[in-house]
């Protein structure tokens, strides 16, 4: 009979113990910011329930980091800071907005958008709706990816905007244009003066080309200098990100491309 209540009062023991168990350092962790690591864009702004238009080609950008950041622009300056989503509410110590000239328009949006964010306003997530309120300002926006699907890599025309090399960044000289159109696994180069392609090949996020062969005609110092930042970058490995129409490649060695699908 001692054995038995023994038993029994073990059973009771291991019980209490299990009940409490999601309180003790093994619970498991709360729910994941729902927000983190994605961009949303806006379809619509309302003010009392009447319709809000933005500036002429402009729309709010709301994009959360994986660190817990914030940045924020409405067409011009770029708002950014550490955000909090606890109780459906945006809230942070304050937001830093870029400093940089724009049309007047421009800068009251900037001032509108600070204005609105920096009031806690209240978010809601239905699938990838945000819905974002302050007083009687309601923002609708949809995640980047739904609003602006990525542009596939294979047969688009890229069109080089930018070149880099480490921190220094530099437009494509007037008039001239250079252009990548991906196959199924070979690029056509067009470089601005001379014509040529390269085999490739995908890897996750990076793209492994074999080295462009170009034909050799000689043209304008600009256009041969662009034809050579594009060739350099397409050599061996390079890491690539799509971002709706937007390209960019990487090299190693500092340098780099930022094209748009034409």
């Amino acid at each position: 009979m001692r054995v038995a209540g023994l038993v029994v009062l073990m059973v009771l023991l291991a019980a209490c113990g299990s009940g409490n168990a999601s309180e003790g350092p093994d619970a498991p962790p709360p729910p994941a910011d729902p927000l983190r690591g994605h961009t949303f864009l806006s379809t619509a702004v309302t003010v009392a329930g009447t319709d809000h238009p933005l500036a002429a080609g402009t729309r709010v950008s709301l994009q959360f980091t994986d660190d817990g950041r914030l940045l924020a622009s409405a067409g011009c300056n770029t708002l950014s800071g550490e955000i909090s989503v606890a109780e459906q509410k945006l809230s942070g110590s304050g937001l830093a907005m870029t400093e940089m000239g724009c049309a007047p328009a421009l800068m009251a949006q900037d001032t509108w958008l600070a204005e609105v964010l920096g009031a806690e306003p209240a978010w809601r997530l239905d699938g990838p709706e945000l819905t974002v309120t302050s007083g009687q300002t309601e923002l609708t926006l949809v995640e980047r990816e739904v609003a602006e699907p990525d542009v596939a890599l294979v047969e688009t025309t890229w069109v080089v905007d930018t070149l880099t090399d480490g921190q220094t960044a530099s437009s494509v000289p007037a008039g001239a244009q250079a252009t990548l159109v991906f196959g199924v696994d070979r690029v056509t180069v067009a470089g601005g003066c001379n014509n040529g392609s390269t085999a490739y090949e995908l890897s996750g996020s990076t793209i492994k080309f074999e080295g462009v062969s170009m034909t050799m005609k000689a043209c304008a110092e600009p256009l041969m200098q662009l034809e050579k930042a594009v060739v350099d970058v397409l050599t061996g490995a390079v890491a690539f990100e799509i971002t709706a129409d937007k390209l960019s490649l990487d090299h190693p060695s500092g340098k780099g491309l930022q094209l748009h699908a034409e």
